[in-house]
């Protein structure tokens, strides 16, 4: 089968899902943008170079979307003459909520759960090299059973790869820990581990938990619960990393606050729930950085 894909965002997770897009015999080439040249290197040492090429300008049929959360309607704003509701666009984003406002036409949307870590840092002489801290499960599904006819052939060369009819629980198990996780070691400075360790942050924590508990039970008939024993679970299991939103407070960068937490306000909003720890830790987290 052979598809040429577009991807617009040629950071971390952009630039695995072109890896193994051209592992599976797919074309590609990134939106928007000229030729990038990136360095990937797997866990286990394993190292690719890998020049993405630039922008045809063709119609887009297939397009990867992997920038920021924040970025997602600018960055789409200029394609959308080369976009329709015949255009396949995977969500590989972090949070929820970045396409909530996407004018018409809409093309069909698939959402994806990436819950692999990486960081980067400039190569000599231009480019970026990845390092995949830990390559674990990526998730993609649109709300079906049957996935798309080239899903199969990409899973065959993406380990861990798989469908799920219920993406929209995986989605929400996966910002729960992060709505807990993310805020605070961005707020204290800190490791996931430290959230464990420090007695101080132990009642913010819980109280963040239980808030989203009560609204997923709201919204989602199967919801677990638990967020508190997860969020600690993945706290110690990566205790040495730091967050992306940390990483972002760092280096001076706006958050994915809005898709987070803020998006957990919004849907509260919408039923009538307050979540006070949430908009408290939201005002400090925007407090630390105003674009």
């Amino acid at each position: 089968m052979s598809l040429h894909w577009h991807i617009l965002g040629a950071g971390n997770l952009g630039t695995l899902a072109a890896f193994y897009l051209r592992q599976a015999g797919f074309s590609m080439c990134l939106a928007g943008r000229p030729e990038a040249p990136r360095r990937l290197t797997f866990p286990d040492g394993r190292s690719h170079d890998l020049l993405l090429p630039g922008d045809d300008g063709a119609p887009i049929r297939y397009l990867i979307l992997a920038t920021k959360a924040a970025q997602s309607l600018p960055a789409l704003a200029p394609l959308r003459p080369r976009l329709g509701t015949g255009t396949t666009l995977v969500r590989l984003q972090n949070g929820l909520g970045s396409l909530d406002h996407l004018p018409p036409p809409h093309p069909h949307i698939i959402d994806a759960v990436a819950n692999s870590g990486a960081w980067r840092e400039p190569l000599p002489g231009g480019g970026e090299h990845i390092h995949l801290a830990a390559e674990n499960t990526t998730l993609l599904g649109d709300g079906h059973s049957q996935p798309p006819s080239w899903f199969g052939t990409l899973a065959d060369h993406w380990p861990q790869l798989s469908w799920r009819p219920d993406i929209r629980l995986q989605q929400w198990l996966k910002l729960s820990l992060n709505a807990v996780i993310n805020p605070l070691t961005a707020l204290y400075d800190c490791d996931n581990g430290a959230l464990l360790a420090d007695s101080r942050l132990q009642p913010r924590f819980g109280a963040l938990a239980e808030e989203i508990d009560a609204l997923a039970r709201h919204l989602l008939p199967e919801w677990p619960g638990e967020t508190a024993a997860r969020a600690r679970a993945l706290a110690q299991a990566t205790a040495g990393n730091t967050s992306s939103m940390r990483a972002d407070v760092r280096a001076g960068r706006a958050t994915e606050i809005h898709y987070i937490n803020g998006y957990l306000l919004r849907q509260a909003e919408q039923i009538g729930m307050a979540l006070p720890e949430h908009q408290r830790i939201v005002a400090e987290i925007l407090a630390l950085h105003r674009p």
